[in-house]
């Protein structure tokens, strides 16, 4: 576990300070600062509550029940029972990152103090993540507004010390009996506090921090299968030059082309052609992918600004605002989150086909230029890479059929009150599984890319170049095996997914490259 220590004011945070609460376990602590800011907002909220006036949040109901006015001495039941009667999700369980992202989003906005809880809540927060209690939190439950709704649930009612949660030995067991063996105390919601541990779009906004993450290392790993994949179907490096992009100046597209022209350095195969018949111009799914990739590199920075303002907001209903007044307002709707969540599905989805194309490219012998049928070792005999590209293509296929947008789809709630509702949760479940899947489409092209250069490379005088023979070693210690007769080939599919996902194929490929963008 990462001892690493975020300090959480009242400003927001980073996306690598939320990844590393989410993944690598890293501590937690809240600033005076922070702790200052939910002391005043505080005051207001008591104050509030003190006068006879309704007040939406606190001393009223919720949703569609907002009209009943709740006398003192019901309001503590009634902030246990919306985080009770909210925490309704059903289904598997989803992550554990997932859920330390949701929570630890949640504290940067409770220490904001635009929320009106105590302070005693939000360190209950940050002391649960310490302890590495994990809250039970299921697949379905949220319509991405108001917020993340019953996930957020689940986690308040670990805070209050009901339900299960997972200890952080993996081990689900009763929340009081983890609470306790970690020296923790049940917290007692008072007024407003329900609901502002449950009006958020925490959930939604945690997965596309991680998304983002691992789709940058997947755009830079894209650009190197396009480039292993042009160095072994012969094709020419001349379309990677930086002034034909320049002269339609996305960043994105000059940024990959950029870096397959580092991988193809030096390359001995690139420009040749078989039995000396030249190709004016290669197919578009080598000649044009960094156009395709770079698009998808364009949607990646729109994401990340999205999630970036998203970061530095304070999501709650109703809020404190800095002169003590609390006000209701809408912008716990998830609508700015959702429509990037869709986007960058359908950015891996165009990505995954693109890569999918080169792929069968290289095990048509009619268009390989000269490779042997599925880059088998007796074509007939065996079979070759045949079912790995239909592994590919039915990926390809559940890419598509994910890259359809959950944002469009509001579906009405709480009595027609919540009549309009983003889905961006659904969005970004979704997308988690995008990026699973685009990872295994660029393993397989991989995959085939670095079987074929193996082929080329006992041709006379086709040497491949310096980053294709790194990361062809590489692969091969991975125990990913080279070309040869048939063989069980899951397992050199699964050691080439891991290749992919953990960074290994980019570092080998800078290893001769240097940095890639």
């Amino acid at each position: 576990m990462n001892m690493h220590t975020v300090v959480v004011g009242s400003s927001g945070t980073s996306p690598e300070e939320v990844i590393a609460v989410a993944r690598d376990g890293a501590r937690i602590e809240l600033h005076q600062e922070a702790l200052e800011a939910l002391r005043t907002a505080r005051r207001f909220i008591d104050d509030l509550a003190a006068k006879p006036d309704p007040v939406y949040g606190v001393s009223t109901g919720f949703g569609a029940l907002a009209v009943r006015h709740i006398g003192p001495d019901l309001r503590a039941q009634l902030q246990r029972n919306i985080v009770r009667s909210h925490a309704a999700g059903m289904g598997p369980r989803v992550e554990r990152e997932v859920v330390r992202a949701l929570m630890f989003l949640r504290l940067k906005t409770l220490a904001s103090g635009r929320t009106g809880v105590r302070p005693e809540v939000a360190q209950a927060m940050a002391d649960l993540l310490n302890a590495g209690i994990t809250p039970v939190v299921h697949e379905y439950g949220s319509l991405g507004c108001s917020g993340d709704l019953a996930p957020l649930s689940h986690c308040a009612l670990t805070l209050m010390g009901e339900g299960e949660a997972e200890g952080p030995d993996g081990v689900l067991r009763p929340t009081g009996e983890l609470l306790a063996e970690h020296g923790l105390t049940p917290v007692e919601l008072r007024e407003k506090e329900g609901l502002a541990l449950l009006n958020g779009t925490d959930g939604m906004l945690g997965m596309l921090l991680m998304a983002c993450a691992d789709l940058a290392r997947l755009f830079t790993s894209a650009d190197i299968s396009a480039a292993l994949s042009l160095e072994a179907l012969l094709g020419t490096d001349r379309v990677l030059a930086p002034e034909l992009h320049a002269i339609r100046p996305h960043p994105g597209q000059a940024a990959s082309a950029a870096n397959m022209l580092k991988v193809l350095a030096g390359s001995g195969l690139t420009g040749h052609h078989q039995d000396d018949a030249p190709r004016v111009q290669d197919a578009y799914s080598v000649r044009c992918a960094p156009q395709v990739a770079g698009a998808g590199r364009d949607t990646l920075a729109h994401a990340r600004t999205v999630a970036e303002r998203e970061l530095a907001s304070a999501v709650d209903n109703p809020v404190v605002l800095p002169d003590g007044r609390v006000e209701s307002n809408g912008n716990f709707h998830g609508a700015p989150v959702a429509y990037v969540l869709d986007f960058l599905a359908v950015a891996a989805a165009d990505l995954a086909s693109i890569a999918e194309r080169r792929t069968d490219r290289l095990l048509d012998k009619n268009r390989s230029h000269g490779l042997p049928p599925f880059l088998a070792h007796d074509a007939g005999v065996d079979s070759g890479l045949m079912i790995a590209q239909y592994t590919q293509a039915a990926l390809v296929s559940e890419l598509k059929r994910l890259a359809v947008p959950a944002s469009v789809d509001s579906i009405p709630s709480s009595a027609m009150q919540e009549d309009h509702v983003s889905m961006g949760w659904s969005a970004a479940r979704k997308l988690r599984t995008a990026v699973d899947g685009l990872a295994r489409v660029i393993a397989v092209e991989v995959y085939a890319a670095t079987r074929a250069i193996e082929l080329r490379s006992g041709t006379a005088g086709l040497v491949p170049g310096a980053a294709a023979q790194a990361v062809v070693a590489a692969l091969r210690k991975t125990g990913a095996e080279g070309p040869g007769g048939d063989r069980y080939l899951a397992p050199d599919l699964a050691a080439t997914e891991g290749f992919v996902r953990s960074g290994a194929l980019v570092a080998a490929a800078e290893s001769a490259t240097g940095p890639l963008a």
